[in-house]
């Protein structure tokens, strides 16, 4: 007997954090398929993965409809929406569960589950909360989950619990953590920073897109008291947030360390650059939702630094796994870098705790068994 036709639904084909977890739960279902808002390198990347993808004709134009947007600015585009939400409905009726893999995806799939009366999951991948949303949009969300989600699903507890703080209702909740596997490098350290080009000497790496929130800035500020430290930063604007990039470039400048600064955009070969690094740094000044840098660190084997907000503390046991600084505090940053790059008898052990949690708690294997299990269940009887 063959498992429930599943439509998963994003707004975005820009592939970021998001989509890297799409790209593993899709492997989760039998004959998946996609619908997608627009065209991108997500749809390469899933129809790889075996995924039927489709394009909407409407999505166009959602790009502009910001996560702090009013509803009454999103009024121009209601004719878009209305007619995408009636061809999502129309396609909808073919599948047994909707999946709908990001905000926007959720609000659209949620009033087209209405329609074709069929059962909606929302993977939330963020916290529900004024740092990243509008008070309209947090009303909108919680209403629509309440009313039509069957299971929303959360990579953390931190999620989960902002969810049910702005009124989600906490039996819709479960949490899922995000999975990922990434095999060990043979190669040291110097060997990866020859292949690689990079500098010698004390290298720390930022592995995040660059946007204010993710607290690139307060790294460079840590950087100007440590004058032998090199910083990479892998990584490029999304979703608008172009200006920021150019604005860490002056600062850069304007701190006089651009000579020890390194921009490197989008990388496919993080795991190198993270293994080639002496410690990996998560600087996030508003709460995080998971943290998949911090994951691969362990992997990697390199120590790491995070702020201590969001999923941070649960992915780093608390402090046992990594280093936990107050969020935008520079100089606990700075800090903090010199004690992991002075070197400690408990550091070996870290790493060795922080591989071993990395493996034991996120990887693919159980994320996507919990998934299907979910999905299963949604489809059986409309409850998870």
């Amino acid at each position: 007997m063959s498992g429930p036709r599943v439509l998963f639904l994003n707004h975005t084909a820009a592939i970021s954090g998001a989509e890297m977890v799409l790209l593993d739960v899709v492997r989760a279902c039998e004959s998946p398929a996609a619908f997608l808002f627009e065209e991108g390198a997500l749809g390469p990347k899933l129809k790889d993965a075996g995924v039927k993808v489709m394009q909407s004709r409407f999505g166009g134009g959602f790009a502009r409809i910001k996560r702090d947007t009013s509803l009454f600015r999103a009024l121009p585009l209601a004719g878009k929406l209305s007619a995408l939400v009636g061809e999502l409905a129309l396609m909808a009726r073919r599948y047994d569960v909707l999946y709908a893999n990001s905000q926007k995806a959720f609000v659209l799939g949620s009033l087209a589950a209405a329609m074709a009366r069929r059962p909606l999951i929302w993977h939330l991948h963020d916290i529900i909360g004024k740092a990243h949303f509008g008070s309209s949009q947090r009303r909108l969300q919680i209403a629509l989950a309440n009313r039509f989600a069957r299971c929303v699903v959360a990579p953390s507890r931190s999620v989960a619990d902002a969810f049910i703080a702005e009124g989600g209702r906490p039996a819709l909740a479960r949490v899922v953590p995000n999975g990922l596997d990434i095999e060990p490098l043979r190669r040291t350290k110097a060997q990866l920073r020859e292949e690689l080009g990079l500098p010698p000497g004390p290298l720390i790496g930022v592995f995040s897109r660059l946007a204010p929130w993710k607290g690139q800035h307060i790294v460079l500020s840590a950087l100007a008291g440590l004058p032998d430290v090199h910083c990479i930063f892998a990584g490029s604007p999304l979703f608008g947030e172009d200006a920021y990039a150019g604005i860490l470039r002056v600062f850069a400048s304007d701190l006089g360390i651009e000579d020890r600064v390194t921009f490197l955009g989008q990388r496919g070969d993080v795991p190198a650059l993270m293994r080639a690094a002496d410690i990996v740094v998560h600087p996030s000044v508003d709460p995080e939702p998971f943290g998949r840098t911090l994951v691969e660190a362990m992997l990697a084997r390199t120590p790491v630094i995070a702020t201590d907000t969001g999923a941070a503390s649960e992915i780093l046991a608390g402090g046992e796994a990594g280093t936990l600084v107050p969020p935008g505090d520079a100089e606990a940053l700075a800090e903090a870098l010199r004690e992991v790059f002075a070197g400690s008898a408990a550091l070996a052990a870290q790493i060795d705790r922080a591989e071993a949690r990395a493996r034991e708690l996120y990887s693919t294997g159980p994320m996507r068994s919990a998934i299907a299990g979910l999905i299963a269940r949604v489809a059986e009887s409309g409850r998870p």
